[in-house]
């Protein structure tokens, strides 16, 4: 199996929304990384020139290959990325290898069966 990493920067309140739609897709988990702190082009202005961000969470999903674009696409389409502009962003890269998979693997390939 060939995997690919999808890693999805999110309002912190989208997580838990974002977390059951990739699951839907077709991931069987993820590990989120919470508060961190994004910037788009510009920065936002709040009161007094202070710079006022929501705080984010960094998913990391490891997919199989088939299944990573349906999940990708789902991610986006929850977290209103392309019709809300900050709201966060998602890609994929190339996994070279995997250890410690074994306990999903049965899962991911009768998913992928079915998908191809």
């Amino acid at each position: 199996m060939h995997f690919k990493l999808i890693i999805a920067l999110v309002n912190e309140a989208k997580t838990s929304e974002i977390m059951d739609a990739a699951r839907e897709a077709g991931a069987t988990g993820a590990t989120v990384v919470g508060d961190a702190r994004g910037e788009g082009l510009t920065p936002r202005k709040t009161f007094f020139g202070l710079t006022m961000e929501a705080q984010r969470d960094m998913l990391l999903f490891l997919v199989e290959e088939h299944l990573c674009r349906q999940i990708l696409e789902r991610i986006a389409e929850v977290g209103e990325f392309e019709t809300h502009p900050g709201n966060g962003l998602a890609f994929q890269i190339d996994v070279e290898d995997t250890i410690g998979l074994k306990s999903q693997i049965e899962t991911l390939i009768e998913e992928v069966e079915e998908q191809i």
